[in-house]
């Protein structure tokens, strides 16, 4: 899986990084039991501080797309717990939602957007237990 930090974005590398992850699980890019790159590994190929990869890989970690295992470094491991991941996309959607409101998204815009990202990655591999 190739990562890709944008570095003229105003979005924090570590952010990146996490969203770049957990695309690559969503589209079947990286799969449960793979092993990422070891922190060094990681900020080597993609340039960043190795302290912003772990940061990422902690925040995955507890956010229960990875697990830290000492001998074989960060695994792909997706803790489904689907009220609990319900909930933070509550919290991130409404923020989105609300900015789109205010510069005059309409209802229709904002699920025909929903729709086409979601068909996106669903065309990608991943497939959800509703289909």
């Amino acid at each position: 899986m190739e990562i890709f930090i944008d570095f003229n974005s105003d979005e924090a590398f570590y952010v990146q990084l996490m969203n770049q992850i957990i695309l690559g699980i969503a589209m079947e890019r990286i799969h449960e039991g793979d092993s990422l790159p070891s922190v060094r590994q990681m900020a080597d190929a993609v340039g960043i501080n190795m302290h912003t990869v772990n940061k990422a890989y902690s925040i995955l970690r507890q956010e229960g797309f990875i697990k830290l295992d000492r001998r074989k470094g960060a695994v792909i491991s997706v803790d489904v717990n689907k009220l609990r991941v319900l909930e933070q996309m509550r919290r991130e959607l409404s923020v989105v939602l609300a900015r789109g409101i205010c510069n005059g998204v309409s209802r229709q815009d904002a699920h025909q957007l929903v729709d086409e990202l979601y068909n996106a990655l669903t065309n990608c591999g991943y497939r959800s237990e509703d289909e």
